[in-house]
Formats: structure tokens, sequence, C-alpha cells
């Protein structure tokens, strides 16, 4: 069993991380390419957010959302 966990931290560590490895290196030639995974990531998180806004937008434009207050007799 024990030969198991070390063949997959073999796989993992030689392996898997291989490119964040290099990336690490990269860091003392170039921070903005070293940190191009971080880039990619708020790239991907901004462009969600718009089509999100986008998307409550067309739904507030069509009056789909109830907006009456109910819960409380203060809000109404």
């Amino acid at each position: 069993m024990k030969d198991l966990f070390e063949g997959i931290a073999t796989l993992v560590e030689f392996t898997l991380l291989k490119p964040l490895d290099a990336l690490r290196a990269l860091e003392l030639d170039s921070w903005f390419l070293a940190n191009i995974l971080n880039w990619v990531f708020m790239i991907v998180g901004f462009l969600a957010f718009l089509y999100w806004m986008k998307q409550l937008k067309t739904f507030n434009d069509n009056n789909e959302e109830k907006r009456e207050s109910t819960s409380h007799s203060f809000l109404g």
C-alpha cells in the first residue's frame, strides 16, 4: 500500500506539477509571464461577470422578477 501512495506522489511531483515549477522558475525573468495563469483566471472571471450582468439586465428589462415585498410589513 505504501508503494501505491509513493507512486502517486512521484506522479504528481515529477509529472503533473512540472509546468508550475517552470512558471516559478520564470519569475526571475518575467513577472507577467510567471503569473499568466492568474491573469487567465481573472479574465475568465471578468467575462463571466459581464455575462451575468447582461443576463440580469435582460431579465430586468422584461420585468420577469417579482418585486413585491411580503416578508415584513415595514418593507411594504
